[in-house]
């Protein structure tokens, strides 16, 4: 396998073994076959001799750059050295050399020349309050530009929950108006990578898939693919043992925080939370919140914010937490059920926080 790209990848000390891996890596996390991993090495190999790269817009409204410092620490290889190499990344205003009217200049030649064809980034999200006029670039509202790039899109990506959901913009009070892109665009494919922020890989996963296949991969109901949200943080979780065993850390010093046990009782939203944090984890796979020994936020689903005190167990209140299907809080009532009737037969005592059961369910 030869081509521009692996020559620059050579250049910067990654091995075509390196490069093979890597690809392998992303087609098994995407729940491709094994033959999707040389695909994707061959498609990113050649893009670059290609006439044009794929070009890619990335829009920043309503954000706090969280996104753009998370994909930039992909790793096995870099973002620079494999997305970037096999990309024409256009218009990224944090990252681009550009500025000014030089910026604007590109990202309007970019829209010009690649009609049609270009991947469209969105990253925060959109305010709609005063006329769009609580962001804006260029002289115009952010409601006003996402309007005219994505006419041209081929696709567009929500990057991270602002813009897959309305994320901390859109929390109550909502002084802003702030929507996600999904409110405001119909007529175009949307894939939501929600997260505040999102996993790298998981990123750069997705960008591959678009890379190497000229589509979007496999989504849920709520535009999320498949591959890195189809299961819940708690079904993976490696505290989950000493869930189903009734051990539950009371405070985050005490001794069950020290030995490991389940964080559910301290606000853990892991049972209703998708995203694939335990698996692929965090800084090159060093760790991940839940193992840095704190409840998982639930941030990646929509409303987050709004969706209960950080450090209040779940429970089934009269008003269910907005962001809790049917099913999820069915399996995490059943449970912490299950939980608590094996710590009965040991006599220990109730939890200091409360926690509904079936029991409760059933009065």
């Amino acid at each position: 396998m030869q081509g521009p790209l692996i020559d620059s990848l050579a250049r910067q000390g990654v091995t075509r073994r390196t490069f093979m891996k890597y690809c392998a890596t992303l087609a098994s996390m995407m729940a491709l076959p094994p033959a999707a991993g040389r695909a994707m090495a061959e498609a990113m190999a050649a893009a670059p001799a290609a006439t044009k790269r794929p070009s890619v817009i990335w829009l920043p409204f309503q954000e706090c750059t969280g996104c753009t410092e998370s994909i930039t620490r992909s790793h096995s290889p870099t973002l620079e050295g494999l997305i970037f190499d096999a990309i024409s990344l256009d218009y990224q205003e944090t990252l681009m050399a550009a500025a000014g009217h030089q910026a604007e200049e590109a990202l309007h030649a970019a829209m010009k020349e690649n009609d049609g064809k270009y991947l469209l980034i969105v990253d925060g999200s959109i305010p709609l309050g005063l006329d769009g006029a609580y962001s804006c670039i260029a002289g115009k509202s952010n409601l006003e530009t996402l309007k005219e790039v994505a006419k041209g899109a081929f696709a567009i990506v929500a990057m991270g929950s602002c813009a897959a959901f309305g994320g901390i913009p859109k929390a109550n009070p909502n002084p802003t108006g702030a929507v996600s892109v999904s409110d405001i665009i119909k007529d175009k494919p949307i894939i939501n990578i929600p997260g505040c922020p999102p996993i790298p890989v998981v990123m750069t996963g997705v960008l591959a898939h678009f890379l190497t296949f000229g589509s979007l991969p496999e989504m849920d109901n709520k535009g999320r693919p498949k591959a890195f949200y189809g299961e819940t943080i708690h079904d993976r979780c490696y505290r989950r043992p000493f869930y189903d065993q009734g051990k539950f850390a009371k405070t985050f010093d005490d001794e069950g925080a020290r030995n490991g046990w389940c964080l559910f009782e301290l606000g853990c939203k892991g049972p209703v939370t998708y995203n694939a944090c335990a698996t692929v984890k965090w800084n090159g796979g060093t760790s991940w919140p839940v193992e840095s020994g704190h409840g998982c936020l639930g941030c990646s689903e929509p409303d987050f914010w709004d969706a209960g005190g950080f450090y209040k167990a779940l429970s089934m209140p009269a008003d269910p937490l907005k962001f809790v299907s049917t099913a999820a809080v069915v399996g995490a009532v059943a449970g912490v059920a299950v939980s608590f009737a094996n710590r009965g037969k040991k006599g220990a005592a109730k939890s200091a926080h409360e926690t509904t059961t079936l029991a409760d369910l059933e009065k």
